[in-house]
């Protein structure tokens, strides 16, 4: 059995651990990269087909005063394009361009919902106050990547006079702490309404989240190349700094009291430093704590509970089409990031209540029975679309179109059909009633100008990347989550009980998107380097 001595390891090479890896290799650690799949990025991913370029997770990215911030400080050149966001109901469309966009919004759902026109007014309003909250939220680059000793003019004229405003600002999101559906029942009596409102959303989402979207669509960017072009600037400017990489390779063991990893081909590997950017439930699973003090065995314990007790988040489903059709007659339709919910009666119970109870009773659930179910879900449903050749005409084939059709899934569901011995005949019939849904209302053109098509399920997303129920943004906001969930202490989030191990990624905090993920990443090298330097004080 070989073995090989770090200063650091980073376990998961999502953009979280390329962070935490980065920051470490460029203050001069041995690091050493540890990922499952062939490539690095995990969500943040760009691959090809026949011609086409898709994202394999999410579809644009956002600031919030992290991504820029971090690029500049590692000197990372890319090339972005604003990525503008659609919103449509049925017919009604709407383009987001600025803050003004709202009272566009305010209309496109009067014009739906006439009889809750004062509701509609007074939603917006608080809207209005959550982009104002916003403002401040993200309106600043995170401290985190500046030089604060050497920075004074950001210390001083930024940073100080901001952070009063940052307090304020955080009381007012601690009290919208509540599930977005309870919210939303106080305020709007249509039921409908409040489903096309909700829906985007996975279940239980706290209510400052939701209905911060408006200002986060205003936010988006898209690498040129594809959303994948981060990672892999990051990934290049790790292997810069003297990083190493080892990819397809999982880790099957960690021995905290002789600081050791073994992988799944019994190499092993020691570590002063061990930063976890994998799953949380596989950490705790995998960790044998047998030689820590019994202090730290017992935190660990308690910590593990819970974690091992919690649930990932909701899962996507996400179709991939290659189109016989120009860029163009998409162009006329909408954005290339499109928010589309075919019908406004809205889901209902469709999808948590119905659903919930086909699973609790599936044994005497026939196939003609999901199939119903499915029809109604795949009519009432909300999709974010995504068109990567109107953000950038190079990844697509001239003359035609790719299209990714995502929406929330449960990962229950598709494994329970997969041991049932159907998931290929349900994927393709789930794929042909979305785009039945898609041709009979915003995009016609899809009835028969579909070259190929293909999907990746929930399943695909926890083989991909590993996370526990395919989950894409952490933890399940049905039960209380297992890890730091306030922003104003995310400092504190990538602590674990084991003094020299640290946390970061999608795991370490909830709701965790690439902001977050980079922000962990870069907290936990911050914390190994201030650990190095405190032993050896």
């Amino acid at each position: 059995m070989t073995q090989n001595k770090y200063d650091s390891i980073v376990v998961g090479g999502g953009i979280a651990g390329l962070t935490s890896a980065t920051y470490l290799a460029r203050a001069g650690q041995k690091v050493l990269l540890i990922e499952k799949n062939k490539e690095v990025g995990g969500l943040v991913n760009t691959f090809s087909r026949d011609g086409f370029q898709f994202e394999a997770g999410v579809r644009a990215l956002e600031d919030a005063g992290v991504i820029f911030p971090m690029l500049k400080e590692l000197g990372i050149e890319l090339d972005f394009v604003r990525s503008p966001v659609s919103v449509g109901v049925e017919n009604e469309i709407i383009n987001i361009k600025d803050i003004n966009s709202l009272k566009d919004y305010q209309q496109m759902l009067i014009k739906l919902f006439p009889d809750n026109e004062d509701e509609i007014d007074n939603l917006m309003v608080i809207i209005h106050k959550v982009m104002k909250h916003m403002e401040v939220l993200y309106g600043l680059e995170n401290p985190a990547f500046k030089d604060l000793k050497n920075d004074t003019n950001y210390l001083f004229k930024q940073l100080l006079p901001w952070l009063p405003k940052f307090i304020f600002t955080m009381g007012k999101i601690n009290r919208m702490n509540m599930p977005i559906e309870d919210y939303l029942k106080d305020i709007l009596t249509n039921a409908s309404l409040r489903d096309v409102l909700a829906q985007h959303f996975f279940k239980n989402t706290p209510t400052f989240f939701a209905l911060s979207y408006f200002s986060l669509y205003l936010d988006y960017f898209y690498p040129l190349g594809g959303v994948g072009k981060l990672a892999e600037a990051m990934h290049n400017k790790y292997l810069e700094y003297g990083g190493e990489l080892l990819t397809q390779t999982s880790v099957i063991s960690v021995d905290a009291g002789a600081n050791e990893i073994t992988d799944n081909t019994g190499a092993c590997f020691t570590y002063k430093n061990l930063v976890w950017a994998a799953d949380l439930k596989t950490f705790y699973q995998q960790t044998n704590t047998n030689k820590l003090r019994p202090k730290v065995v017992l935190a660990f314990e308690k910590q593990k509970n819970p974690i091992l007790a919690s649930r990932g988040g909701d899962s996507v489903f996400s179709l991939y089409l290659q189109i016989d059709e120009p860029l163009d007659s998409f162009r006329q339709v909408a954005h290339g990031h499109f928010f589309y919910t075919p019908s406004k009666q809205g889901l209902g119970d469709t999808h948590w209540e119905e659903l919930k109870t086909m699973l609790k009773q599936w044994t005497e659930t026939s196939k003609q029975d999901v199939y119903k179910w499915l029809d109604k879900f795949t009519a009432l449903n909300t999709y974010e679309i995504s068109i990567p050749g109107l953000k950038d005409e190079t990844l697509v084939p001239a003359g035609k179109t790719g299209m990714i059709v995502s929406f929330l899934a449960d990962y229950d569901l598709f494994e329970q059909i997969k041991k049932d011995g159907w998931y290929n005949e349900f994927k393709t019939e789930l794929e042909n009633r979305m785009i039945q849904v898609l041709s009979n209302s915003i995009y016609p053109m899809l009835a028969n100008k579909v070259m190929k098509q293909f999907s990746f399920t929930p399943l695909g997303i926890k083989e991909r990347v590993g996370s526990s129920e395919g989950a894409i943004t952490g933890w399940s906001f049905q039960e209380a989550i297992p890890v730091m969930h306030k922003i104003q202490y995310s400092d504190r989030s990538t602590f674990t009980p084991i003094p020299n191990i640290f946390q970061a990624g999608q795991w370490a905090f909830s709701p965790a998107g690439v902001p977050m993920s980079i922000l962990t990443g870069k907290l936990a090298a911050n914390n190994v380097i201030k650990y190095v330097k405190k032993n050896k004080a």
